[in-house]
């Protein structure tokens, strides 16, 4: 037996290794529980058999058991096995191939011997093969394949006998785990880095601490008066109750008055019009400071621990950007561009102008600015924020985010980021595999069950092992037009299509009110948007009328926490409809299966035959197999197969999400409305 040299291609050619990130430049990613699939293409000269397994390594250098790989595609020659890391930090991983002759003997021997081919000579070589073996295992599986040998050479036993002796389960399981192998390569280790669950799977939502609370005087005797974050502490039970996980903030730091944006990004703003938070600095202080109107440092230490008392994390905006009137303007004017006539040039993505911003200039003196942003970035690590949503990253040059996040993670593996690219994908994936956690998609602007499919195929599989998708269904600046046309039943359609494609989700305050105002026609910007004013909700009143989808966004948080299926991201399955406006897609963990069809129009019902992949269910493929189907949105059941009738209306049900039962009971399924349908199910 040698190992050859992991630079050397090897006795037995381990080629293509998958997940591996940049050639393994860059880690591939998991959090701690995941299950993913290793694979790897193996081969070798000739028709001997092969085997080949998966070895892990732990962070702090132990090397697992191998895990045995299996042939994904028989003569394909690609091999896969799901591995699972346990605990967070670097891991990594390699694959080793070998030569099998106990498989290749039992290939032969199974055809030779009922033949009466060589026999004898075949039992030989198989009693030659099992002592072999049973010199390299423990003492108690040693006794297993010794007897075993002694059987095959007993010449009072029918061959055939004596062949199948070797197919006992118990010689079977020593062989599983402790094979004979041949010409063993061991291929190269591969980066693995695992993150906390928090990564991969919860629920975001974004609010405005400045609008929580915001009063204003009707008699216009009073200016309007900011809410605070004593105020804003008042509405985390409610986030809580819907069953979110991450309360997420945009910018909370002083606010400057040069060219300060007014109501709806106009430029003539009035004495009392707040700005926009992500217009930061002024003479209250930059990035390390708090805005005035919203306390104090122990006001924002008191709202955290609020937060986590009621289980719930904060993210903090990272917008690496100023107002004019910011402390670094003046102490480091270095750190930003100077244009021909002497001023410091403002944000613009032309015809969109930002005056009241100034971007940084990474350039002029990059170690300086790099220090002060990762002083800032600590700081508010010391008090309490773990998770930062990082504004428009991609503007920034992706050597400083590598060196910054490589740099937290190093003393603070447990602290996370959020890239906000809504931009190519070359950048957004290059985000990613630097070190971003979590990434931003283009989920609000896919919306057809093609777009669906083809976009989460691609998140789900290729992009997964370096870029975790975070499904916000709206934010600040992104009222997708489907949403302003679409009323209500939009609202839930996006709901439950980001709350159970993607484990990671979020909605920007006001979305459970179905807000769908836009500035004009053809923006996507909100009419009195508040990045630029203050827009308090009253949120009982919302209730009371029953104009809030809260139930839907609490009911479906709650199916999340309950079913660890829909925690996962690499076990998105999609479904074939015969109706284009349908989408149906599963997932599965273990025993755990929840099957979803979603009608993506707004507007009118819609029905159609879906045809299920049985065994993508964990259920025999089989066309009249019958299971049950609950609905986890209702509670009705109803007794499926592998091709049923749904009818989903968006006014009363826009989606089944079903949570499926391996047994099939032909009494709980309502009497379709039409009796000419297949049988199945459906409202």
């Amino acid at each position: 037996m040698q190992v050859k040299l992991e630079a050397e291609l090897g006795r037995v050619p381990i080629l293509d290794v998958e997940p591996v990130v940049g050639c393994g430049r860059w880690p591939a990613k998991a959090v701690v529980g995941e299950t993913f699939e290793v694979s790897a293409t193996v081969f070798r000269e000739g028709h001997e058999m092969l085997g080949a397994a998966v070895v892990l390594r732990t962070p702090d250098g132990e090397e697992c058991p191998p895990m045995r790989m299996r042939e994904v595609a028989p003569g394909g020659d690609r091999w896969a096995a799901p591995v699972t890391p346990t605990e967070t930090g670097l891991w990594s991983f390699r694959v080793e191939a070998w030569g099998d002759p106990i498989a290749h003997w039992w290939h032969d021997a199974r055809i030779k011997i009922p033949r009466g081919q060589d026999v004898e000579l075949m039992l030989a070589e198989g009693v030659r093969l099992f002592e072999r073996a049973a010199r390299d295992v423990p003492s108690k599986d040693r006794r297993t394949l010794t007897r075993l040998a002694k059987l095959m050479s007993d010449d009072d036993v029918e061959p055939v006998d004596r062949m199948e002796a070797a197919a006992n389960p118990n010689v079977r399981d020593v062989l599983e785990r402790h094979p004979l192998r041949d010409l063993l390569t061991a291929g190269e280790w591969f980066p693995l880095i695992v993150h906390r669950e928090r990564a991969l799977y919860g629920a975001w939502y974004e609010f405005f601490p400045r609008s929580e609370g915001a009063s204003f005087d009707p008699m216009g005797r009073r200016p309007p008066m900011s809410g605070t974050f004593r105020t804003a502490t008042s509405r985390l039970p409610a986030i809580a109750d819907m069953g979110f996980d991450v309360v997420y903030l945009p910018p909370v730091h002083p606010i400057g008055t040069t060219e300060r944006k007014g109501p709806n990004n106009t430029l003539d703003a009035g004495p009392h019009d707040p700005g926009s938070p992500w217009a930061i600095g002024s003479p209250h202080g930059g990035h390390d400071a708090i805005h005035p109107d919203l306390g104090t440092i122990d006001d924002f230490d008191a709202f955290v621990a609020h937060a986590h008392a009621h289980g719930l994390e904060v993210a903090l905006d990272l917008a690496l950007q100023c107002s004019p009137d910011h402390p670094w303007v003046r102490d480091h004017p270095e750190w930003f561009t100077t244009r021909a006539d002497g001023t410091i040039a403002h944000a613009e993505n032309p015809p969109k102008k930002y005056q009241d911003i100034h971007p940084l200039n990474f350039d002029n003196d990059p170690d300086g600015l790099y220090d002060e942003v990762k002083r800032v970035v600590r700081h508010w690590m010391d008090h309490g924020v773990r998770i930062f949503r990082v504004d428009n990253p991609h503007t920034k040059p992706v050597p400083f985010w590598e060196r910054l996040l490589a740099d937290i993670a190093t003393t603070d593996p447990d602290v996370l980021f959020l890239a906000e690219a809504f931009t190519r994908p070359a950048m957004m994936h290059t985000l990613g595999k630097i070190g971003f956690h979590q990434s931003y998609t283009y989920f609000t602007w896919r919306n057809s069950a093609d777009e669906l499919r083809d976009y989460f195929t691609e998140l789900a599989g290729p992009t997964a092992p370096y870029m975790r998708p975070n499904c916000f269904t709206n934010t600040p600046d992104i009222l997708n037009e489907y949403l302003q046309h679409g009323g209500r039943a939009a609202f839930e359609i996006r709901a439950i299509l980001a709350a159970l494609l993607s484990p990671t989700w979020g909605v920007y305050s006001g979305y459970e009110l179905c807000e769908n105002t836009p500035v004009r026609p053809g923006s996507e910007e909100y009419r009195d948007s508040e990045k630029y004013q203050y827009r308090p909700r009253d949120w009982d009143a919302a209730a009371t009328a029953g104009t809030t989808i809260a139930p839907l966004i609490t009911r479906l948080n709650t199916l999340r926490n309950a079913h660890p299926a829909l925690q996962w991201l690499r076990n998105l399955h999609f479904h074939h409809v015969d109706q284009p406006e349908l989408l149906a897609f599963s997932k599965r963990r273990l025993d755990d299966t929840v099957l979803a069809i979603v009608n993506l129009n707004p507007h009118h019902a819609r029905e159609a035959t879906v045809h299920l992949d049985l065994p993508a269910l964990g259920l025999p493929d089989h066309p009249e197999h019958p299971f049950t189907a609950v609905d986890e949105l209702d509670g009705t059941a109803y007794t499926w197969h592998k091709s049923n009738y749904v009818h989903l209306d968006p006014r009363t049900r826009p989606a089944h999400v079903l949570a499926i039962r391996a047994g099939g009971d032909r009494g709980t399924a309502p009497s379709e409305p039409d009796a000419g349908k297949p049988r199945a199910g459906g409202s």
